[in-house]
C-alpha cells in the first residue's frame, strides 16, 4: 500500500490539473469566461442560465469531483464498492434510511423547470468527467476506479445528505425511551425542554441588522453556519453572471445554484431550524411474514431486497421491511420500530434555490422559500431597499396528540401526522421595530403557536451574546461583523463558574488541591480561549454535573444524555437552587469540582494554572483517502491546531464541528461583503487552492467577494463547439 501510495501521488506530479487558463469548447450556447480570483472562486459570465449551471458543474467537478463522488455513494450507501468492508455499516445506515429510493422517487416528481436546472448541472459535471478521464483526483487511482456519469439522482442525494445531517432527532426518541425506562418520569422529562424560557424571537449563526443601526444607512446581513469539519470543504464558493443572472456565494458541491449568498438586490442567510420532522413508529410487527397490525387490521409490509458491493469480497445481502409509516430500521430488544421522515414524503421535493439567486424582493424570495421542502431552515434577509426579514421553512409535520418526543405506537392510528403546517403560518418577521434579527438555531416558536412544536433546539446562550454584542453600540461597519462571529464569551460557562465560587465560599471545605482551582474560576472572564486553563476546567465541572443530573432522572443513563439544551437545563436547575435534584447544591457542585479536578489532572498535571484548554480541543481534519497514506497522510490534513469556543459560544466550536463558512454582506456596498470557507476552494492535492482559506480561517479574518468587479488571476474562455 505504501508503495502504491507513493507511485501515486509522484504521478499526479507531473499530471497538469484541470485547465483553468486558455480557451476550451464545450456545449453550450454562447461564449463563456471562467475567471478565476486569487484565491480561485470561479466568476462565470455565459450567455444564458443554463450554460452558467452547465459551467458551475463543469468547475466544481474540476475542483470537488472525488468528493462529489464520495456524497453521492456517501447517501446511496454505496461506499464499500470503492473502499471496502469498513464502510460496511456505513453504507447499511444508509440503506435503513431508504435514501437512494427516496431519490429516485423525487426525480420522478421534480417539478420540470426545477428538473431542467438540476440537467444542465449534470450535463456540466459529465463534460468534465468525459474531457478528463487521464487527468481525474487521485483519489481515483488509490481507490482505483472511475467514476461513473453524473445524474439528477445524484445531486439529489447530495440535497438528501445534508437533509440527513441536520435531522437526527430519531436518535434523540430512543435516548429519552431509555431514560424514561427506569427513571423518573418528571425528571426525564425536564431534561429534555423544548424551551429553555430564555428565548427572543425568532430563533448555526445568522442575523440582520437594519440601517439604522450601521454605519452607511443600509442593512448588513451576516451568517456562519456550523457544520462538521471536512476536508475538502462543505461549501464551494461561485459566482454566477447571465443575462437574467447574477449572484454570487456558495454552493453544495454536487448541486446546483448558489445556497447562501447575494445577488445585486438582496442578501440571505441561513441556519438549522431544527424542528423534529422524523417519528419512530413501534410496530406490532412479525419479522418472519411481514405482517403487522393497523387499527385491528393485519397489513403486510413490502420487503425490499438489495445487494451491497463490497470491494474485495462478496457482496452483502441486504434486506428490509416498508410499513405505512416507513422502514422498519431499528430493532431495540426486540421492539421494532419504523421510522417516518419528511424527506421522504412522496412529491415533496423541489428545487427552489435558482429562483431565490433571481429574486428581486422580499415578495420573491419567499415565493421561492414556500417551495422548500426540507430541512427545516431559518432564512435571514435583507435588501438594498433598506428592508430585513425573517421566515422558517420547510415541511414541518403537524402532531395532533402527540410532541414526538419519543417512539409512539404505530398499530393504533392514533398517532399519524395531520399534514404540515403551511408555510403561511410559519414564524416570519419583516422590518421588526428594533432593526435586528437574531437566529442561532434557538426555538423560535412563540409558546401560544397553534401547533405542537418539538425538536433538537439549540440553548439561547448563542442568540443572546449576538443579541447582546449587536445591541451594545450602533455604526456597524461590516468588517466588525467577524469579530461577533468569532466570539467566544460563554455566558453559560461563566455563570457556571461563578456556581461553583459562591459554593466554595459558603462551605469553605477544607481542599487545599482545590483552592487554586476555585480562585482561577474566580478570576476568569468567561473567555472560552485556547492556552487558558479555566475553560477546561469549568468545561469537565459541566461534563460532571450534566452526569449527576441525568443520574437522578435515571440512574445508569448518564452516558446518553445531551442534547443541545443540556446547559440550559443544568442553569434552570442551579437557578432554582436545584431543590428537587440534590439535598445540598452546594455539596452537589463541590463535589462536581472535584471530579473534574481529578480527570483534569490526570490528562495535564497537577498545576491547575499550566492546564490549557486548546489541549483538550485540537482539532485535526483528515483528508478521508490522502491523511491515510503513510508518512505522506499530514500533509494532506489540516492540524493539529488547538481550537477556542465552546458549544454555548458564538463561535460555536467543538472537535466535531465549527463555523463552516463565514459569509458578511453589505446592502450598500457588495464590494464590502466577505466570504471565507474553511479549508481551500479545490479538493486537488496539488492545487495552490487545497487549503490557502485554512489560515484566515483559523484566525477570523475574510476575503472580500468579488462582484461588481473581478480582478482575475486566470481566465479560461469557453466557446460554444461547433456542430
Amino acid at each position: 500500500m505504501l508503495a502504491l501510495g507513493l507511485i501515486a501521488v509522484f504521478r499526479i506530479a507531473y499530471l497538469p490539473l484541470a485547465k483553468t487558463s486558455g480557451d476550451i469548447t464545450a456545449p453550450i450556447s454562447g461564449r463563456a469566461t471562467i475567471d478565476r480570483d486569487a484565491i480561485g472562486v470561479p466568476h462565470i459570465t455565459a450567455a444564458t442560465w443554463q450554460d452558467a449551471i452547465f459551467l458551475q458543474g463543469y468547475v466544481t467537478a474540476q475542483d470537488r469531483l472525488w468528493q462529489m463522488d464520495a456524497l453521492r455513494r456517501l447517501a446511496a450507501g454505496e461506499l464499500s464498492e470503492v473502499i471496502g468492508s469498513r464502510t460496511l455499516e456505513v453504507d447499511r445506515e444508509a440503506r435503513r434510511l431508504r435514501m437512494r429510493h427516496m431519490a429516485e422517487e423525487h426525480y420522478r416528481t421534480l417539478p420540470e423547470a426545477d428538473r431542467l436546472v438540476l440537467a444542465a448541472y449534470a450535463r456540466g459535471v459529465n463534460y468534465f468527467i468525459e474531457t478528463h478521464r487521464s487527468r481525474l483526483p487521485v483519489e481515483f487511482t488509490l481507490l482505483r476506479y472511475n467514476p461513473r456519469p453524473w445524474t439528477i439522482v445524484d445531486s439529489i442525494l447530495c440535497g438528501l445528505q445534508m437533509y440527513r445531517n441536520l435531522t437526527n432527532t430519531w436518535k434523540e426518541e430512543l435516548q429519552k425511551q431509555s431514560m424514561l425506562a427506569g427513571g423518573i418520569a418528571a425528571k426525564v422529562n425536564a431534561l429534555f425542554p423544548t424551551w429553555a424560557g430564555t428565548e427572543f424571537q425568532p430563533g448555526s449563526n445568522a442575523w440582520a441588522i437594519s440601517g439604522k443601526h450601521t454605519a452607511s444607512g443600509k442593512p448588513i446581513l451576516a451568517n456562519d453556519p456550523h457544520l462538521e469539519f471536512s476536508l475538502p470543504s462543505t461549501w464551494y464558493q461561485v459566482h454566477l453572471k447571465a443575462p437574467d443572472l447574477d449572484v454570487i456565494g456558495v454552493s453544495l458541491p454536487g448541486v446546483p445554484a448558489v445556497i447562501i449568498g447575494h445577488n445585486d438586490r438582496i442578501a440571505w442567510g441561513v441556519t438549522n431550524l431544527g424542528f423534529d420532522v422524523q417519528d419512530l413508529y413501534i410496530e406490532r410487527f412479525d419479522p418472519r411474514s411481514g405482517q403487522y397490525f393497523y387499527q385491528g387490521k393485519i397489513e403486510r409490509a413490502r420487503l425490499e431486497r438489495e445487494r451491497i458491493l463490497v470491494k474485495g469480497a462478496k457482496p452483502e445481502q441486504f434486506e428490509q421491511w416498508i410499513t405505512r409509516h416507513g422502514p422498519i430500521s431499528v430493532n431495540e430488544r426486540g421492539h421494532f420500530m419504523a421510522l417516518r421522515w419528511a424527506a421522504a414524503e412522496p412529491g415533496s421535493f423541489q428545487f427552489p434555490f435558482l429562483q431565490i439567486d433571481r429574486a428581486r424582493d422580499w415578495r420573491e424570495f419567499t415565493a421561492g422559500l414556500a417551495r422548500f421542502s426540507g430541512p427545516g431552515q431559518n432564512f435571514v434577509y435583507a435588501d438594498v431597499d433598506g428592508n430585513i426579514g425573517y421566515h422558517a421553512t420547510g415541511m414541518l409535520p403537524i402532531r395532533k396528540n402527540y410532541d414526538g418526543d419519543v417512539p409512539v405506537d404505530g398499530s393504533s392510528g392514533e398517532y399519524e401526522w395531520a399534514g404540515f403546517i403551511p408555510f403561511d403560518q410559519l414564524p416570519t418577521f419583516y422590518n421588526p421595530p428594533r432593526g435586528w434579527i437574531v437566529t442561532a438555531n434557538q426555538n423560535p416558536f412563540p409558546h401560544d403557536y397553534p401547533y405542537r412544536v418539538h425538536g433538537d433546539f439549540a440553548s439561547p446562550y448563542r442568540s443572546q451574546e449576538i443579541r447582546s454584542l449587536l445591541t451594545a453600540h450602533d455604526g456597524w461597519k461590516p468588517e466588525q461583523m467577524l469579530r461577533v462571529q468569532k466570539d467566544v464569551y460563554s455566558s453559560f460557562s461563566h455563570f457556571l463558574a461563578g456556581q461553583v465560587v459562591a459554593a466554595w465560599d459558603r462551605k469553605k471545605p477544607n481542599k487545599p488541591d482545590l483552592k487554586d482551582a476555585v480562585e482561577l474560576l474566580r478570576g476568569w472572564n468567561g473567555q472560552m480561549e485556547k492556552q487558558t486553563p479555566a475553560p477546561l476546567l469549568v468545561t469537565l465541572v459541566y461534563d460532571k454535573l450534566r452526569a449527576m443530573l441525568a443520574d437522578r432522572a435515571s440512574p445508569g443513563k448518564a452516558d446518553i444524555y445531551g442534547p443541545q439544551m443540556a446547559p440550559a437545563v443544568a442553569e434552570n436547575i442551579l437557578r432554582s437552587d436545584a431543590r428537587d435534584w440534590f439535598s445540598d447544591k452546594d455539596d452537589a457542585l463541590l463535589r462536581a469540582l472535584d471530579a473534574a479536578f481529578d480527570e483534569g489532572r490526570k490528562a495535564q498535571g497537577g498545576n491547575v494554572r499550566a492546564w490549557d484548554y486548546g489541549h483538550a480541543l485540537e482539532l485535526t481534519i483528515k483528508n478521508p483517502v490522502g491523511g491515510e497514506l503513510p508518512l505522506l497522510g499530514p500533509y494532506f490534513n489540516v492540524g493539529p491546531v488547538e481550537m477556542s469556543g465552546s458549544s454555548t459560544t458564538i463561535k460555536q466550536t467543538t472537535l466535531r464541528l465549527g463555523p463552516s463558512m463565514r459569509f458578511i454582506a453589505d446592502l450598500s456596498d457588495w464590494g464590502n461583503s466577505l466570504n471565507n470557507i474553511t479549508i481551500g476552494e479545490s479538493g486537488q492535492w496539488l492545487s495552490p487552492h487545497y487549503k490557502d482559506q485554512w489560515s484566515a480561517y483559523y484566525v477570523g479574518r475574510s476575503y472580500p467577494m468579488q462582484f461588481g468587479k473581478v480582478d482575475a488571476k486566470k481566465s479560461l474562455v469557453v466557446n460554444p463547439e461547433i456542430r
